[in-house]
């Protein structure tokens, strides 16, 4: 009798053990998935904002800002703004200026987390012509990310100017 409980209990731990050990890898391959997912998420939102500057495209920029009205802008020799109202302005203003210009992007690195993250780039600002000769200003700018609702929104940019065409 003592034998049979014996076996009994250690097929019962067996069977703990195995389905414990499955779930644990079903939700160890749920938490990539869904870190994937977010990664992928975060890249599209920020590609997306990208591209809108790149296109000047007021309606697509504004989509990828903060719902809740705080987008934090650093430009060089610039007054930092902190609104997704003053950031537009901004950027109407610019984009009505001249539409010569070009933006080349690229995303170098990201640090994702949950609900917060941020994106190093790229950006080489081109004017064909400035005072006579073409112009480009090559900068890092950083990105940081919120999500909210589940949707990634940029929160802050700030570019640093790393080569111009007119440094000496």
């Amino acid at each position: 009798m003592l034998l049979k409980t014996l076996k009994f209990s250690l097929i019962s731990i067996l069977a703990f053990l195995i389905l414990t050990s499955c779930n644990t890898k079903k939700n160890e391959t749920s938490e990539i998935i869904d870190n994937t997912k977010n990664e992928s998420l975060f890249i599209e939102t920020m590609q997306k904002h990208l591209d809108a500057v790149t296109n000047k495209d007021l309606v697509t920029l504004k989509s990828t800002l903060s719902p809740k009205g705080n987008m934090q802008l650093i430009l060089p020799q610039t007054k930092i703004t902190n609104t997704v109202e003053e950031f537009m302005k901004y950027h109407e203003t610019w984009f009505a200026m001249d539409n010569s210009w070009s933006f080349e992007t690229k995303i170098l690195n990201t640090e994702i987390g949950q609900d917060y993250g941020i994106a190093i780039t790229e950006i080489v600002y081109r004017e064909p012509e400035r005072d006579g000769k073409p112009y480009f200003n090559r900068m890092y700018v950083s990105y940081a990310l919120q999500k909210i609702d589940h949707s990634w929104y940029i929160i802050k940019d700030h570019a640093s100017s790393i080569e111009k065409s007119t440094d000496e």
